[in-house]
């Protein structure tokens, strides 16, 4: 990075470092039981609820010569990303699928963990990402912190990959869609690209994929490079095509 990236990436890292301590240390106590009432209602296998709302500590692991190429964004957290001994996202089945995926294509010469940052649509942690609307629905404050925390997500993330001149990928857009729970996010983030040059140059470098769970981003690929039209196209240029055009499903432009 450059003296200004690393400058602003490190305004970044403390700003969302303190909005995560303070929206933890506020809501805590409302979020836990909320959570892990929906998880036993979902019968997810009983896990402790360490981190309600989690702050990426892989952000703490990246140091000025490190080239940032790509910001990563996710959903919410979930089992594994809020525990104590963890706390970083993506470290979970999707997270080593997303690494293999870097590590056996060479040619994008990217290393999944040294030039990718990986953020969230929100921090705050459900077991399921569908949960987030049982939390809405439960609690008017807790609603206002899902809707609050994607348009703080949503905007930083923006203005850091503006600053840091690299591609964002959104890899999950089920709940992007109409009538999803990140409706704010996917707002935002459009508002945020078209504000000024740099957000519409930007917006160039914003693809959007389906996620790594369940091996969705790989077969998609696939899918998608099986057709003619992309035979002899580089894995870079698929990648971009195919991302484009879930961008346009989505956003539209």
């Amino acid at each position: 990075m450059t003296q200004q990236q690393w400058k602003a990436f490190c305004a970044f890292k403390k700003e969302f470092q303190d909005i995560c301590d303070l929206w933890k240390n506020k809501y805590s106590e409302i979020l836990k039981p909320l959570q892990k009432q929906i998880a036993n209602q979902d019968k997810v296998p009983e896990y402790p609820i360490e981190n309600p709302i989690v702050y990426n500590t892989a952000l703490d692991e990246v140091s000025p010569s490190d080239e940032i190429k790509l910001i990563l964004i996710g959903d919410n957290p979930g089992k594994n990303e809020q525990l104590e001994l963890n706390k970083k996202y993506l470290v979970g089945l999707s997270g080593k699928i997303a690494d293999n995926f870097f590590k056996k294509n060479t040619e994008l010469q990217t290393d999944f963990r040294k030039n990718v940052i990986i953020l969230n649509k929100t921090p705050i942690h459900t077991a399921k990402t569908k949960e987030l609307l049982f939390l809405a629905n439960q609690n008017k404050e807790i609603a206002e912190l899902i809707k609050t925390s994607q348009i703080w997500m949503a905007k930083k993330t923006v203005e850091l990959q503006i600053a840091l001149n690299c591609k964002l990928w959104l890899v999950g857009y089920a709940e992007v869609k109409e009538k999803g729970i990140f409706q704010e996010y996917k707002k935002t983030l459009f508002e945020e690209y078209q504000k000024n040059e740099d957000g519409k140059n930007a917006y160039k470098n914003f693809f959007v994929y389906q996620h790594f769970s369940m091996n969705r981003f790989l077969i998609d690929l696939n899918e998608f490079s099986s057709s003619k039209e992309t035979t002899n196209k580089s894995l870079e240029t698929r990648l971009n095509e195919l991302g484009t055009i879930h961008k346009k499903q989505i956003f539209g432009l």
